[in-house]
Parts: C-alpha cells; sequence; structure tokens
C-alpha cells in the first residue's frame, strides 16, 4: 500500500538584518502569508569522502538549490495554484508585522480553543478525539463505506470465521471492492471504516477502489486533506482580516431602549443572551461584528435582528435586511416597517424585480441620497447598481440559500461592515461548536411560552385522508398549505381539491410564476382570503400565517430531512395546534434511509429540537446540506464522514498551517551545521 508521510513544516519566511528592500528574505507578514500548506520537500545531499574548498561545497548547495526549485512536486504545483486562484479574488490588504500578527493569532486561537473545548466535551470527553467512524453493525447489505488506508468499498455482511492462526472463529465484516473481496476483524473495522455519502443522498461513488492499486484512493485523500487545510486557512485568514477592522463603537442611546420597551412579549432566555450578544458586538467592541443567530423557527431571531438596526440607524447609518426569496423579504418588508411605524423619522424601502422602472431608479437614488435607512430585498440588493449611502449593517437571513456568487459577495461586505445572520436551518451542535472558534454565534432553542407542539401524522396517501384533514381545519376557521416536491402536480391536485371544496379559494404558487403573480398570491393568503395554497417548497423558509395551522406534504420521501422540518414549521406558530400530514405512496417502495428520515421527523415533534433532530440526521446519512457547491466536490473524494473527521483535526491543529518568522542567523547556522556535518561523514 502506498503511503504519504506527513511533510515536515519548514519555516520559510525569513529576516536579514539590513537586507534590501529587493532581497527575498522579509520580515513583514501579511494576513494572507500567514498559513500556507506544508510542501512536502525531500532533501537530497551528496555525501563527499574528500575534503573539498568551501567554495565548492557552496557551489554544490548552490546547485540542489537550483535542483529543488526545479523540480516541484504535485501537491506543491496544486498549492502554488490554488494560491494564485486566492490571490486573483482577495481584496487587498494591508500588512502587519511580526509582534501585531502574534496578538491576533493569539485572540483567534483562545476563542477557537473554546469552541474545540466545548466539542470535546459534547463527544464524550476530554481525551477522545473527533470521531466520525461508523459501527460496523449499524450498516446494511449494500451500504457505500471509506476504509482511511484502502478506499471506497460496498459492505457486504459480518459473518464468523476462523483466523490462520487460530481455531476460534471471530466476526469479521466483508466489503466488496473493484478487483476483489476483503475481510477485516469488527474490531479492527471499527477504527477504519466510515460511512460514504454525499451531500445529495442520491449520488453514488463513480467507482469502488481497488485492493492492489490503494496510491488511487491515496491521492483523493490528499486531494481531500489540502481542500480542508485551504478552508480552514481561509477561515482564519477572514477572522485575522475583520479584527484588524476598526471602527468606533455604536452608543447606546435611549431611541434602542425606547424601542427595547415597545416590545410585547417576554423574551425566552435564549432569546436574552442574544440580545446581550449583539448589544455588545455593536456598542463595545471595534472591529465589525459577524455573528450568527441559529434558531428554531418562529423563536424570536427577527427581534433580535431589529435591535440591532435600531442601535445603527440611530447612529445615522444604514442598513439592509437580505433575503433569499422574493416572499419572505416581502414579509420582512411588512414587519420591520410595523415595528418602525413610531418613527416617522426612520424611512424603510423595499427594493425587487417587480417594481416598474420608474420606481426601481427612484429607489435606488434614496439609497445612494441617505433618504432610505432601511432598505429590505433579495439579492438585487448585492448588485453593482446599489450604491450605498452609509451601510453599517448587513442582515442576511438563510445565507445557506443563495448561490455561490451572492456568497462571495455577502462575505466581502463581512471585511467593512457589521454583519448578522439569521437561519433557522438546523446544522449539527456538534459542526456549530467547532466553528464558534472563527465566528460569534448565539443559539436560540428555548420555544415562546405560548407555542404548542405540531402534531405529525405519517402515513401512506389515501384520499379520504387528505379531505378529512383539510376539512377539519376550514370547520375551524383556519387555512392549509398543501405542498408537493415538483411544479408538475399541482394543477391536479387543484382540479381533485375543487371538486371536493367548490366554495373554497385555492391558490397555486411556485418558483417559476412571475414575481408579481406570487407576491399577490401570497399577500392573499395572508390576509385570509385564500383559504388552501398548493404550492413547491417555495414557502419553506420564514413565511408566518397565523392562521394556517394544517400542513399537508405529498410524497413526502422526496424531501431532504432539514426541508421537512422546515416545511411543517410553517405551521404553529399561533396558540391553535397545528397539524403536519405526510403522506408517502408506497411504503414498500421507501429506501431504508427514507424511513429513518421519516421516522426521526415523527419522533422529533417536540418544540426547539430542529437540533436533535440534524444529529439525527447525521446518523442517518452523515452530515447533510452543510456545505455550497464549492465545497461538495471535495467532500466527494471521501464521503462526508471522513472529511469532517479531517476538518476537525485540521481545526485542532490550526497552529501547524503558520509560518514562523526566523532569524537569517540561525538559518545560516543551520546551514553551516548541515555542511560540517556532512564533511565529516
Amino acid at each position: 500500500m502506498a503511503t504519504i508521510t506527513k511533510p515536515p513544516l519548514l519555516p520559510i519566511s525569513l529576516s536579514k538584518p539590513n537586507s534590501s528592500p529587493s532581497s527575498l528574505f522579509s520580515n513583514i507578514l501579511s494576513p494572507s502569508s500567514l498559513w500556507r500548506f506544508p510542501h512536502k520537500i525531500s532533501l537530497r545531499t551528496n555525501v563527499a569522502y574528500t575534503t573539498e574548498s568551501i567554495s565548492t561545497a557552496t557551489q554544490q548547495q548552490q546547485h540542489r538549490e537550483k535542483s529543488f526549485d526545479s523540480e516541484p512536486d504535485a501537491i506543491a504545483i496544486l498549492n502554488e495554484r490554488i494560491r494564485r486562484d486566492h490571490r486573483k479574488n482577495e481584496v487587498p490588504r494591508t500588512s502587519m508585522d511580526s509582534k501585531e500578527a502574534e496578538k491576533y493569532i493569539q485572540l483567534v486561537k483562545e476563542q477557537q480553543q473554546r469552541g474545540l473545548k466545548k466539542l470535546k466535551g459534547g463527544l464524550g470527553g476530554e481525551n477522545e478525539g473527533f470521531g466520525y467512524k461508523v459501527d460496523p453493525y449499524t450498516l446494511h447489505s449494500g451500504d457505500y463505506v471509506a476504509h482511511k488506508k484502502v478506499g471506497i468499498g460496498r459492505f457486504v455482511g459480518i459473518k464468523f470465521d476462523v483466523p490462520k492462526d487460530s481455531t476460534v472463529p471471530i466476526e469479521y465484516v466483508f466489503i466488496e471492492y473493484a478487483d476483489g473481496m476483503a475481510k477485516l476483524p469488527v474490531k479492527q473495522a471499527s477504527r477504519m471504516l466510515y460511512r460514504y455519502s454525499l451531500p445529495n443522498e442520491s449520488k453514488r461513488p463513480r467507482t469502488l477502489s481497488k485492493l492492489n492499486d490503494t496510491g488511487a484512493w491515496e491521492r483523493r485523500r490528499v486531494k481531500g486533506k489540502i481542500a480542508i487545510q485551504k478552508m480552514v486557512v481561509d477561515l482564519m485568514e477572514l477572522y485575522l482580516h475583520r479584527l484588524k477592522q476598526k471602527r468606533p463603537p455604536y452608543p447606546r442611546t435611549p431611541a434602542i431602549a425606547e424601542f427595547t420597551a415597545q416590545f410585547p412579549y417576554e423574551p425566552t432566555p435564549d432569546q436574552k443572551q442574544a440580545f446581550i450578544d449583539v448589544e455588545r458586538d455593536l456598542t463595545e467592541r471595534e472591529t465589525p461584528m459577524d455573528r450568527l443567530i441559529c434558531g428554531d423557527v418562529g423563536f424570536g431571531k427577527t427581534e433580535v435582528a431589529l435591535r440591532a438596526i435600531i442601535c445603527v440607524v440611530s447612529a445615522g447609518k444604514q442598513a439592509m435586511v437580505l433575503s433569499p426569496t422574493i416572499v419572505l423579504a416581502k414579509q420582512h418588508f411588512d414587519v420591520v416597517s410595523q415595528r418602525f411605524s413610531q418613527y416617522p423619522q426612520i424611512k424603510v424601502g423595499l427594493l425587487s424585480r417587480f417594481q416598474t422602472k420608474t420606481e426601481k431608479e427612484g429607489s435606488l437614488l434614496m439609497i445612494k441620497n441617505g433618504d432610505l435607512d432601511i432598505i429590505v430585498g433579495t439579492h438585487t440588493l448585492l448588485g453593482n447598481r446599489v450604491v450605498y449611502n452609509n451601510l453599517g449593517l448587513l442582515v442576511v437571513d438563510e445565507e445557506q440559500r443563495f448561490g455561490v456568487k451572492q456568497k462571495e459577495k455577502i462575505a466581502s461586505f463581512k471585511t467593512s461592515v457589521d454583519v448578522l445572520t439569521l437561519s433557522a436551518t438546523p446544522i449539527p451542535r456538534t459542526l456549530y461548536l467547532a466553528l464558534t472558534g472563527f465566528r460569534d454565534a448565539s443559539l436560540i432553542s428555548t420555544p415562546p411560552p405560548e407555542r404548542v407542539p405540531i402534531k405529525t401524522h405519517l402515513s401512506a396517501y389515501c384520499k379520504e385522508n387528505v379531505l378529512s384533514a383539510i376539512k377539519f381545519e376550514l370547520d375551524r376557521g383556519g387555512q392549509i398549505f398543501y405542498v408537493l416536491p415538483r411544479i408538475k402536480g399541482l394543477e391536479e391536485v387543484k382540479e381533485f381539491l375543487e371538486e371536493s371544496f367548490p366554495n373554497v379559494e385555492i391558490a397555486i404558487a411556485h418558483g417559476k410564476q412571475y414575481s408579481k403573480q406570487i407576491e399577490e398570491t401570497m399577500e392573499s393568503f395572508s390576509q385570509g382570503e385564500t383559504k388552501i395554497l398548493i404550492c413547491t417548497n417555495i414557502v419553506e423558509s420564514g413565511l408566518d400565517i397565523q392562521n394556517a395551522n394544517t400542513i399537508i406534504i405529498q410524497d413526502v420521501q422526496l424531501f431532504g430531512l432539514a426541508q421537512l422540518y422546515q416545511l411543517r414549521g410553517r405551521v404553529g406558530r399561533a396558540d391553535k395546534e397545528a397539524h403536519a400530514h405526510l403522506f408517502y405512496p408506497d411504503k414498500s417502495l421507501l429506501s431504508d434511509q427514507a424511513l429513518e428520515r421519516l421516522t426521526a421527523l415523527e419522533e422529533c415533534h417536540k418544540l426547539g429540537q430542529g437540533f436533535q433532530l440534524a444529529e439525527r440526521d447525521m446518523g442517518i446519512r452523515g452530515f447533510g446540506n452543510i456545505f455550497g457547491e464549492q465545497q461538495t466536490g471535495d467532500v466527494g473524494n471521501v464521503g462526508i464522514d471522513l472529511f469532517f473527521e479531517m476538518l476537525f483535526e485540521s481545526l485542532s491543529k490550526v497552529e501547524d498551517h503558520r509560518l514562523v518568522s526566523v532569524p537569517y542567523q540561525a538559518v545560516q547556522h543551520s546551514y553551516l551545521l548541515l555542511f560540517f556535518v556532512s564533511l565529516n561523514l
């Protein structure tokens, strides 16, 4: 089996006293040069048995250095290309000297260690590592697995067999590879095997690995490791650069206290902590805020954002609220307008695609002149035509639902303005804790006291059950969401329901409709005129219809667990008991994973269980739906579970990615020592 030894980490940033500006060695470090991937370096030395002059030895040393430079290895070439591509996209950054860099690195390290300490505690002990290895007994025949040293295979089963050196049978795990069957003791398998799964669970590995050619797998693993190192370096670099930015803390004005007093509800303990966290970020720190507010649906994240907005706007700056869909943007606009209705001096505007050209031009001019204080909209707000007068705060709702280009634009804002990100998508606690080293985060997991848990019903599709659920909700004066995975079946369902409920207003909404049409449909539903809304998962995020307390989801097996959780959260936002009816076509057609997923959703019915559900999802198919398109390919090299174990390992050894500035004299001494040792050989 081919193995690649861990490359040595050599200092390549050197300082020589009184060196000229054109010297190779410099003691000035910029944030982008503090971390580099280690190169695989082979030291070639020619042992001389005859005494030679120092000048000849020097020539040989120069020749060796030249030879080394002219023969870069594959990893070095790849790293250089990554750095070159990264430099193209990066914002010009000021340099910082070693002492200043050391101060910032220490801050990063302290915060990162706090996150990792919590993570280790959460995984069951201080001495345990980051383990996402699979228990062989939980595998089903046909499941794909990744052996850390051999590669991707297909699990066949576990059975007893007699080892060569013994007469006592023991249990072996049998795994099928491209060129044969392998068996390994269960105990060994539990240390080396990972479930091979991808963010898109329908995908399968391109090919199985070969037992007789582990080099191909090793190359894939190294490629994944390099991608992880780059990710960690980028996180650290962004965090360092943000720490270098300065802005005066916002004042605690009477307007903030007045605004807070108008909140009609008693905040939950988690909400109170989030308020405190954001207020400290804005009024006590001199560096821009980059905080994630992660909380269940309807648990009060929006109020946290509104309090950040009043703090920034009352100091004379603008705030932007960015939403992934026009439906959600309109809802945010209504909420913000209502909450700031008692402040006539604060102007709120909505920028969207369905505005007329004249309206749009007028809005753009008002933003540029500073006549709008709070601007709500979709990714249109990130366009080049939108020029802000004095932007102070960016609020991003459900960042993971934006495209790669929009995410890059959002990231560029993080180095200059305060950023608050809201997310209702439950992410695994372990991942959340690990990343707190690089990002400030507040978790809201306590439900509001008036909320009632949603009753979840899981069954095979039956027209009578569908009609019964709809009739029950209509009889108590409520409204119904009817969700399908595809646009194709919407009209058919509408015809069926119109026959059964001829006097009930029914409407259709999906992403292919014009924005104006969607807005009118959603407005009609929110006003209570439309009683049944037949739609795709366009209603997945943030929609708040207090009177809609029944949701019917057809072909539930085609939705992901996080999607289903979000959809179920569209109901039960008032004090009425809400119902979620999940229908599948035929249980015999469902995969084991789909059954486990639906059972998990049915069992996690209590309020605030989004994070437990995410942990269950990890158990079913590894980490899912966490990465964007950019990382999906890197994950595909090794599978999600092994990728994450490598990520956590890299996070815990983040110091290894740093280049240390070494005095030139020390390097001179090392070369002379090496030279004299070679003479004595």
